[in-house]
């Protein structure tokens, strides 16, 4: 009789491992597939036409740097861009002037100045109007501006920001008279997202 019970025992406990063992076997999975990941990027573009439109016929990565003539002591001219961000993020924009001592000899670099100014153009006409002038991010002469660079600011994505450029001088001297150079001016931008 008790080696009937341990052979019954014996057959349940094998039986409940047996169940156990095909409950176990049982299962379900779920999948996550095609997980696609891509790096965003920092794109931005100068406007051609400055009252025209983000369209890509507008737009460019490179402008003809502007011609200033005659140039005096207590002098200043304006210079307006529009650059636009062709990203999906926003942008941080930053500016330097880039230059070779062979292409400025006579060190006009330390005479001539830059302040840039925020420029919302209102009425979208492209030309500036007093009353659109923005913050003033800072006056340095152009080997500041190389050195120590401006920063402009965020755009957001898909948005144009407008820029004042004011170029000026103080007393030059007369050593500097007939003296010319040439600058480069770059803008950067970094994603903020």
């Amino acid at each position: 009789m008790k080696k009937r019970l341990y052979v019954s025992l014996a057959l349940i406990l094998l039986l409940l491992v047996a169940a156990g063992v095909t409950a176990a076997a049982f299962g379900d999975k779920g999948e996550i597939l095609g997980s696609s990941f891509s790096i965003g990027s920092a794109d931005i573009k100068f406007l051609i036409d400055l009252a025209g439109g983000t369209s890509v016929d507008n737009l460019v990565d490179e402008l003809s740097g502007p011609n200033f003539a005659d140039i005096s002591p207590n002098w200043s001219q304006d210079y307006t861009l529009k650059i636009y961000n062709n990203t999906n993020s926003s942008l941080q924009l930053t500016s330097n002037a880039d230059y070779e001592t062979a292409n400025d000899p006579d060190e006009l670099r330390q005479i001539i100045f830059v302040e840039f100014f925020d420029w919302g153009d209102l009425n979208n006409d492209g030309s500036v109007e007093e009353d659109e002038l923005g913050v003033s991010h800072g006056r340095k002469t152009i080997v500041k501006w190389k050195t120590e660079g401006f920063d402009l600011g965020p755009i957001n994505p898909g948005g144009a920001k407008g820029l004042v450029l004011r170029f000026s001088t103080e007393s030059i001297s007369d050593t500097k008279q007939g003296k010319s150079a040439i600058f480069d001016f770059i803008f950067d931008s970094l994603s903020l997202e």
